[in-house]
């Protein structure tokens, strides 16, 4: 996986995969393609994450529109690596426990040697791996790498009061991704 090429060690891990009737390429390309804006349960989420900032009169501008990949793009994530119809690698560096979030990209050279203190590295990859012709295995990985020790407790401290939302979502993502193959899928 490309993942493990952007963050070997890590401090946090989370994975999900669903085995799908279809093709890697055409299971890849709509798990890629996925807005999961129309998904009433990812709006709730993300309301849920803003209420921070918007109790502290900092409110976060409202989220960009398109897919997933499109969203995160437009708010400071970076395609790190991708391999047509297979595997996509999105990293960033911040502070997730803050208010307001702020995603920087970086190219991947600098991804890698980052290591400035306070901040998180944080990467996530889509895959679709085949099993057979007509059945593929999609994923959704997320690796997370603090830079330095006081960093590593306030994310473990932020990771116990998100990662549920985070989990819950990745999940919602496999759902949309395996429910839109079935709607696709000829009659048989």
């Amino acid at each position: 996986m490309l993942i493990a090429q952007y963050l070997p060690t890590y401090d946090v891990r989370d994975y999900h995969e669903t085995q799908v009737m279809a093709p890697a390429e055409t299971a890849y390309a709509v798990l890629r393609a996925l807005d999961l804006q129309r998904s009433w349960v990812v709006q709730a989420l993300f309301v849920l994450r803003s209420l921070p900032g918007r109790l502290l009169r900092r409110p976060s501008p409202p989220p960009p529109s398109g897919t997933f990949l499109d969203q995160a793009l437009a708010i400071g994530w970076v395609i790190l690596e991708e391999v047509p119809g297979r595997e996509l690698v999105a990293g960033a560096v911040t502070q997730p426990w803050k208010s307001v979030v702020k995603f920087q990209g970086l190219p991947p050279a600098e991804f890698l040697r980052f290591s400035t203190p306070g901040f998180t590295k944080i990467v996530w990859a889509i895959a679709a791996r085949p099993v057979t012709p007509d059945v593929s295995v999609l994923s959704i990985e997320t690796r997370v790498l603090a830079t330095d020790p006081a960093s590593r407790r306030t994310f473990r401290l932020y990771w116990c009061v998100v990662s549920p939302g985070v989990r819950l979502i990745r999940r919602v993502a496999l759902y949309h991704a395996r429910h839109e193959l079935e709607r696709l899928r000829p009659a048989s």
